[in-house]
């Protein structure tokens, strides 16, 4: 109990001091984002998303924070989708950040409102972290969305990988430089559609272990009708929440998806195809 304490004391305190750049006035918002959270789990329940005596989950503290310091957004944090992802609730938001696991109690009524009118509406986005890629796993119109779905982690929790970033220019990659290393559990996915997707930062596979002999994408953006898309794999530690650099790429993320950076979201799938040729001679096949 004592441990989780500091745990939380030290994330509050790291992100208080997190903004990426202050905004200055001319910086700011005419109107502060509003966004809703989920982070509930219809199948494994990470500790990232896990709520003790009432307190937020780490990812939740970590947004809060987020939103209160940099001014850019308010977010509302839930974990009972069935109550508050509904058509008549979507409207009172401009973004939606899922960590989430499993079939959510979404009717089919709602998913398509939000997958085919709400998220394609200009100013509206979405925001993925870690395991919204194992989220309506069989659900077409979901992964479509998204980008992938998971399809296991050779890569643990326990595991330290070194990342190259592609697009050390858009917001939410340029924080971490052109290449970083982390520990933290990295995915590897299924109904991968690189032709609808900017990849901003890949696994290396020659410093990482174990080797495979695809492409692994760590993070990408994706326009969805006028409303975009951005998911990051990191975040499966509560670590990572603490993480400055992640919560400046997730700041960054956030402000491209209200417009107030640029960011290319332009499909690369010839970097997809070039990582694949550069992971299998990695792994020697």
């Amino acid at each position: 109990m004592i441990h989780r304490r500091l745990f939380l004391c030290a994330l509050a305190l790291c992100v208080a001091g997190l903004t990426a750049h202050p905004l200055h006035a001319d910086e700011a918002p005419k109107k502060k984002a509003r966004m809703l959270m989920l982070t509930q789990s219809a199948g494994f329940r990470h500790g990232s998303v896990t709520r003790q005596q009432g307190t937020l989950s780490p990812a939740e503290i970590a947004v809060t924070q987020l939103g209160q310091q940099s001014g850019l957004f308010t977010v509302h944090c839930t974990q009972d989708a069935a109550a508050d992802f509904t058509k008549e609730n979507l409207q009172n938001y401009d973004i939606v950040f899922f960590y989430t696991t499993g079939n959510l109690p979404i009717d089919e009524a709602t998913l398509d409102y939000f997958f085919n009118d709400w998220l394609k509406q200009k100013g509206h986005g979405f925001v993925g972290a870690h395991s919204a890629t194992d989220t309506y796993g069989n659900f077409k119109p979901y992964w479509d969305m998204v980008g992938g779905t998971f399809n296991g982690h050779p890569w643990g929790a326990g595991t330290t990988v070194t990342i190259t970033v592609h697009d050390t220019k858009h917001p939410g990659s340029k924080p971490w430089g052109s290449e970083f290393r982390i520990r933290d559990e990295i995915y590897q996915y299924k109904n991968w559609q690189p032709e609808k997707v900017r990849v901003l930062m890949s696994l290396n596979m020659a410093k990482t272990e174990p080797k495979r002999p695809y492409h692994v994408p760590v993070s990408w953006v994706k326009k969805y009708g006028e409303g975009k898309v951005f998911y990051t794999n990191l975040g499966h530690n509560p670590e990572t929440w603490a993480n400055p650099t992640f919560i400046a790429s997730l700041e960054g993320g956030i402000r491209w998806i209200m417009g107030l950076e640029e960011g290319d979201a332009t499909p690369n799938p010839e970097l997809s195809a070039a990582q694949d040729a550069k992971a299998r001679a990695d792994a020697g096949n």
